[in-house]
């Protein structure tokens, strides 16, 4: 069978030791990011192992237990890739705490940015609750190399446990990091079926931002109070129980169908708000203390165009940078092409304003402002700085968000005039 002779190259290749002369290919960090879900670009291929011969089908389960940190809405695809992928116990976190933020204030340096004290937090919990390995899945800016950091401090406060992190390994591309996470974690994976499943985890990433769009842009003008959010809440439930493509599938079609049949009071031109910034800090909620739901609430159309899925596995650095060349020549850091780029793309669609959202000492970010503040003026399209810290309140984000919805909103209804 081809399906067959392709799954046994691929397990050659993975378990074949490197001799010290083989060529290594050489990547940038982020292009094997970019690719080690899949490539968009390419036709999606599932790979069909439904009769792999005993040796080479899935039980080889290792009863260990993972922990991912918590990141805004990715928790079913952390949970698949696991389970499915890893073929381990996935342990997943509780909600958030003010004593989470305190622990990782309390583990860290005053100087790292605000992730990196939420992702102490985390850790410090999970290792609580039994955790055996943590996963870092590192970052495109200095979070990638905050992994060897969180260990050695996690370490010295006592704690025993094994880091798998996916900053070692993908300098040698695919095969390097494969044999990293097969090394780290559970050998006797059955690597046909993990491939399968790895493609299948980051298909379900896709459909979870595309989920996510949707929510944003019309949970803001629901008739039912909390019709959406019960929606959502549904679609992640049933997203977190998938264990096949065909599962991953069936959760998205019932949960869109869910939401799409939701009666909605929206006008034909509501004030529409594009979120733009660092890609920890502007998607996971518990950083930037809910942005999508705040705005929701006062009636905008949320966009976003920054989440996992449009940054790893559909980026193009060299392309998106051709459409700013008039603002940027050069690739100034992490997520700072997406985010000139996609504030360019909301000011030429019309957008009424942008939100500026980063962590305290984000130097990309940072670096973004000036050219940020050109487009402004360019296309006369205000934009709302936000820069979170550990300190940030609540009710001093929700006066300035109210302030700037106001004000857009009053400048909207004089263009009408």
């Amino acid at each position: 069978m081809p399906s067959l002779q392709k799954a046994k190259d691929v397990l050659e290749r993975l378990t074949q030791p490197r001799s010290e002369d083989a060529t290594v290919p050489v990547t940038v960090s982020d292009d094997v990011r970019t690719q080690v879900v899949y490539e968009p670009d390419e036709p999606r291929r599932m790979l069909p192992f439904p009769h792999l011969p005993k040796k080479l089908r899935r039980d080889r389960h290792k009863h260990t237990l993972v922990s991912v940190f918590r990141y805004a809405y990715y928790d079913p695809a952390f949970k698949y890739f696991v389970e499915q992928v890893l073929d381990c116990d996935y342990l997943q976190l509780p909600k958030a705490t003010k004593r989470t933020m305190e622990l990782g204030i309390q583990s860290s340096s005053d100087y790292v940015c605000t992730p990196f004290k939420h992702m102490m937090g985390d850790w410090i919990e999970a290792l609580e609750l039994g955790a055996d390995i943590l996963v870092q899945v590192g970052g495109p800016c200095r979070l990638g190399y905050y992994g060897e950091m969180q260990e050695q401090i996690l370490r010295d406060m006592g704690y025993d446990f094994t880091m798998l992190n996916f900053s070692h390994g993908i300098e040698q591309g695919y095969i390097g990091w494969g044999k990293e996470v097969l090394r780290m974690v559970n050998p006797d994976i059955a690597i046909p079926n993990g491939v399968k499943q790895l493609l299948a985890c980051g298909h379900m990433l896709t459909l979870l931002d595309s989920a996510r769009d949707f929510y944003m842009a019309n949970g803001g003008f629901e008739r039912e109070p909390g019709a959406f959010r019960r929606a959502w809440e549904g679609l992640m439930d049933a997203m977190r129980a998938a264990a096949t493509k065909a599962e991953i599938d069936e959760a998205y079609r019932a949960g869109m169908e869910e939401m799409r049949a939701i009666p909605l009071d929206k006008p034909a031109d509501p004030v529409r708000i594009g979120i733009i910034g660092e890609l920890y800090t502007a998607i996971d909620e518990n950083s930037n203390l809910g942005l999508d739901e705040k705005l929701m609430d006062m009636g905008v159309e949320v966009h976003r165009t920054l989440n996992f899925s449009n940054r790893y596995t559909h980026y193009n650095e060299e392309n998106l940078r051709r459409t700013i060349a008039e603002y940027a020549e050069y690739d100034m850091g992490p997520t700072s092409t997406m985010t000139l780029a996609a504030a360019k793309k909301y000011a030429e669609m019309g957008f009424d304003g942008l939100v500026h959202a980063k962590c305290a000492g984000c130097t990309p970010e940072i670096d973004c402002i000036p050219v940020l503040r050109r487009i402004s003026e360019d296309f006369h399209i205000p934009v709302l700085y936000l820069t979170y810290d550990t300190e940030t309140s609540d009710t001093g984000l929700m006066t300035r968000l109210e302030a700037f919805y106001d004000m857009l909103a009053m400048k909207k209804a004089a263009k009408r005039w």
